[in-house]
């Protein structure tokens, strides 16, 4: 049996969720060929010999992007089984099935896939699952993925992996809450720190670690960054963390810090109290300053992001944000794309249960796999348009002329009307942002639970 493993899009990292399946088929005695299409062309030949084609979908863009790939597939081989699995999977399952996918499983897929292919009986309790070390073999080289860029002009190598699985948070506009309900559980540290291995040897000086929120398990990721830096100590890494597990779990900081951790992204989202609670955030406007300061005080930088355009958001609020990232020395933290993102509602997506977002929402829209709204207020829709175009001719300029430019077309005065000023100063010990540096960052941007337009897929 063969069976071809496909992504389309994984943020730019060389995706986990092709390597982790493609270790239970080949245990399994079956034949496995990984092909990331963010990288490569998907080859006629590769469909012909398939006894199974299996498309990864972990998020919303990817499963767009699968689309034209899955009609191909059809053409091509119309006998051929198809599957799809990864967190987007399930939330899309009547569209799959339409498209004339027979085969639609949810993000831990590996059993049920081996199942589709071999006797092996399926199940999709996770009480009955095991982890295995990923296999990475046949993916692209790490150095053809999204690198690090560091505020001296050099570029590191990234790697990925996750520590845990699902998110015990149930944020309502993020996908993972629908499939996982508040669920969550830890990957064997010996697991982590063979994949981590794997990717050193293959070239990786930095790690990104995709887990929703490194602190669902704070003990966990420490035993994990601490072996990390006494096994590899020039080996750096970036985490994901909620605004309230950073005040929580604050202690922890100097130790991210110590390990190698050069930044967090955190989605802060909103600076609006009201909107955040409607989102179940879990957050306010003061934690997310406070947490600002601890992240300063310990020397790792904080990479907020944001969903800026809501149903909610005001042209004067806007401009109250721009405010207070610049009042917080911000900008150069803040990726541009972060100020023009939109408010993403998807198929189950928790929003739902809001009486202002149903009553907003037009029919769901099997193009762009969402559920379409305007905003009441024209005008708040045309500042998205004009930032999102602000940012789409900025890619290569400095992030603070970028910042100037939003500014100007939000027409804000004050602070943020201003020249802003460059981001925060480093603690010791570790490569990172002086004054008037943009903070390491990745080389591809990173987005949660929102994306651009359909007209801007250049900028994904």
């Amino acid at each position: 049996m063969r069976v071809v493993l496909i992504s389309t899009y994984d943020l730019g990292r060389q995706p986990l969720g092709l390597a982790s399946p493609a270790v239970w088929l080949r245990d399994a005695g079956v034949d496995v060929e990984c092909v990331d299409a963010s990288r490569d062309e998907l080859r006629d030949d590769q469909i012909d010999t398939a006894d199974l084609v299996a498309f990864y979908l972990p998020m919303h863009t990817a499963t767009r992007l699968a689309a034209p790939l899955i009609d191909r597939v059809r053409r091509s081989k119309p006998a051929v089984p198809l599957a799809a699995y990864g967190l987007y999977a399930p939330l899309n399952r009547v569209w799959l099935r339409d498209r004339g996918v027979a085969h639609v499983l949810g993000p831990e897929a590996e059993r049920e896939l081996v199942a589709l292919v071999t006797n092996e009986p399926r199940t999709s309790n996770p009480e009955r699952r095991t982890t295995r070390v990923p296999d990475r073999a046949g993916l692209p080289p790490l150095s053809r993925y999204a690198a690090l860029q560091m505020p001296d002009g050099s570029r590191r190598i990234v790697g990925n992996t996750d520590t845990t699985k699902g998110c015990k948070h149930v944020c309502r506009h993020c996908p993972i809450v629908p499939v996982y309900q508040g669920r969550f559980s830890a990957i064997p540290v010996d697991i982590v720190m063979e994949d981590i291995r794997s990717q050193v040897i293959a070239g990786a000086q930095h790690l990104t670690f995709g887990d929703p929120d490194f602190f669902n398990g704070p003990t966990h990721a420490r035993r994990i960054v601490e072996r990390l830096a006494r096994e590899w100590p020039s080996t750096t890494y970036d985490v994901t963390i909620k605004i309230e597990h950073l005040l929580k779990h604050a202690a922890l900081l100097p130790v991210l810090h110590e390990t190698g951790c050069l930044f967090i992204t955190s989605a802060v989202e909103s600076i609006d109290d009201e909107v955040l609670a409607k989102l179940q955030k879990g957050h306010t406007r003061a934690d997310f300053v406070d947490a600002v300061g601890l992240c300063r005080s310990a020397g790792v930088a904080l990479a907020p992001t944001f969903i800026a355009f809501t149903p909610w958001t005001t042209v004067e609020g806007y401009v109250e944000l721009l405010n207070e990232i610049v009042s917080l020395d911000l900008v150069e933290a803040v990726a541009p794309i972060q100020l023009a993102i939109r408010l993403l509602v998807t198929a189950e997506s928790k929003l739902l249960e809001l009486p202002e977002i149903t009553a907003l929402v037009g029919r769901f829209d099997p193009h762009s796999l969402s559920w379409p709204w305007q905003h009441p207020d024209a005008r708040v829709d045309r500042l998205q348009q004009a930032v999102m175009s602000v940012v789409a001719s900025g890619a290569r300029r400095p992030r603070a002329d970028v910042f100037a430019q939003i500014a100007a077309a939000a027409g804000a005065r004050g602070q943020a009307g201003g020249k802003p000023g460059g981001g925060p100063g480093q603690g010791g010990g570790r490569p990172g942002a002086g004054p008037g540096q943009t903070p390491p960052h990745m080389t591809e941007a990173w987005y949660c639970c929102a994306e651009p337009g359909p007209d801007q897929g250049d900028l994904v």
